[in-house]
């Protein structure tokens, strides 16, 4: 168990307003060693207080609660104590509650009552989420900040956003996802988007970006491309996310791909997205519905690849034969997922049964046609156009969602790194 091998134990702060369940809570998770209650609240404000003073890893905290509700002190909580993970446990199952729970931040939902293994289990996965969020906001070793020695060259996570059929709205959700993984990262982290629609791509105009800077002007220029070469070539938005945008008209694109001559594109591709990663935490790219070099090139070198579709049967069937392809191109499966453009509309196809058909979707976008229009043609992103609105919280739902599957991804390659290395050391000592 998780605990175990650190030698810590769980740290857990109850948040209810009936002293019974309370107790029957405490009571539950103290035949755990791995888990002690640290404190119990009877109101959010006093959740509130007790989760800054205590500092506990999880939070099970109720919804319905006086005075503060459990949604208002879950945001609390999370903007005050951010490494804390909270759980939130209710009598109310509908899906309205747990959107409006997660969208506050919480990390599971659990209806009431729980069994042992399911609350247990919620708090393990929150526990271990939370030690994983904790290191990436940890400062780096003081030795390295005293000596001034460079670390080791940085990689960030390249999210590839595609679409198989065209007009599901692909680079919205790639423009908006950046600017919601920014706002949630802050200011520490940095973003950027990279247009792969060389031909047609609409990143600035989404983003209302007035600049001639833009990937064509690395033509013939990429062996000599650098961090400095790369800076002036990006154009930034109020947003805090720089944008490498796509050739202003086709025949840059064409001129870009003639200038690397036999090579082909595909390798200038690779090589603008390595420095890339090289300088920036996240890097979102936008793709045309068409698998090309380019194309290519971007969903080869992704950590997370984002297969966006709208329920109708058309996108249905696009998404079905990409996830073949991404089987047959031996992608690992974590490595693909589905995001649901206008999940709610109307047209007979239900999200249930579109992610049994293809695989379970790591976000569902609300339809909002009105505000889709108003903030693509004033070029305002629906996170700054609409805040607030299911859009907005849609988008900041799936990235909290995109970092947990990173994050996941992360420990996973960890541990798999580290079981190799004890083994090989075994190997060695036999061979000795």
């Amino acid at each position: 168990m998780v605990a175990e091998k650190s030698g810590e134990r769980i740290r857990v702060l109850i948040v209810d307003d009936v002293a019974e369940t309370r107790e029957n809570l405490r009571k539950l998770l103290s035949f755990d060693p791995d888990i002690e209650v640290v404190a119990m609240a009877s109101t959010g404000e006093e959740g509130v207080e007790l989760a800054k003073e205590t500092r506990p890893h999880v939070v099970l905290m109720d919804i319905n609660l006086p005075g503060m509700d459990g949604i208002t002190a879950t945001e609390q909580i999370v903007q005050e104590v951010p490494t804390a993970q909270i759980v939130i446990l209710s009598v109310q199952g509908e899906t309205g509650y747990m959107r409006r729970a997660m969208a506050a931040g919480a990390r599971d939902y659990l209806v009431k009552p729980p069994s042992g293994d399911e609350l247990v289990n919620a708090i393990r996965r929150a526990y271990e989420i939370g030690k994983v969020q904790a290191a990436r906001i940890a400062p780096p070793p003081v030795a390295e900040v005293v000596r001034g020695r460079p670390g080791p060259s940085r990689r960030g996570h390249l999210i590839t956003v595609f679409a198989p059929k065209g007009g599901v709205g692909c680079t919205t959700v790639a423009v908006n996802l950046a600017i919601a993984l920014q706002e949630r990262l802050g200011a520490e982290k940095k973003v950027a988007v990279f247009d792969g629609s060389l031909q047609f791509g609409d990143v600035g105009v989404m983003l209302n970006l007035q600049t001639n800077r833009s990937l064509a002007d690395l033509a013939g220029r990429v062996d000599e491309l650098d961090a400095d070469l790369l800076t002036s070539v990006l154009t930034p938005h109020p947003t805090g996310v720089k944008v490498l945008l796509a050739p202003p008209h086709p025949e840059a694109a064409e001129g870009l791909r003639a200038a690397d001559g036999e090579e082909g594109i595909g390798r200038v591709i690779r090589t603008v997205i390595g420095k890339m990663l090289e300088q920036f935490d996240y890097v979102v790219a936008d793709t045309w519905s068409w698998v090309d070099d380019v194309s290519l090139a971007l969903l080869d070198e992704a950590t997370l690849v984002l297969v966006v579709l709208d329920p109708l049967i058309p996108a249905v069937k696009s998404a079905r034969l990409f996830l073949d392809l991404a089987r047959k191109l031996e992608y690992p499966d974590e490595k693909v997922a589905l995001v649901i453009n206008g999940a709610d509309r109307r047209t007979g196809l239900r999200v249930d049964q579109i992610e049994r058909a293809l695989i379970p979707a790591i976000g569902h976008i609300p339809f909002d046609e009105r505000a889709g229009f108003a903030a693509a043609n004033r070029g305002v992103p629906l996170l700054a156009e609409e805040r607030g609105s299911p859009v907005a919280r849609g988008f900041a739902r799936l990235a909290q969602a995109v970092l947990d599957r990173l994050e996941q991804m992360v420990s996973e390659e960890e541990e798999e790194d580290m079981e190799a290395e004890v083994s090989r050391r075994l190997l060695g000592r036999i061979l000795q």
